[in-house]
């Protein structure tokens, strides 16, 4: 998955979860379109996440004007 940190098992990035959530998806929502995705998978990738943002290293969001 070109370097991206993957849920253990799958080939389903942190990315693409957080994604998911970000626009008001559910936990149960991602669970039912990905039968094979565990909740504690889900769960770990938010942990990681949550983690990575606590690191030292602080980049720049940089949105594109509409």
């Amino acid at each position: 998955m070109m370097g991206k940190p993957v849920i253990k098992g799958t080939r389903i990035t942190v990315e693409l979860i957080l994604e998911k959530l970000a626009v008001g998806e559910t936990v149960a929502d991602i669970l039912s379109s990905y039968p094979h995705l565990t909740k504690k998978g889900v769960l770990a990738a938010i942990d990681y996440a949550s983690h990575s943002l606590k690191m030292d290293v602080v980049y720049p969001i940089f949105r594109k004007a509409a």
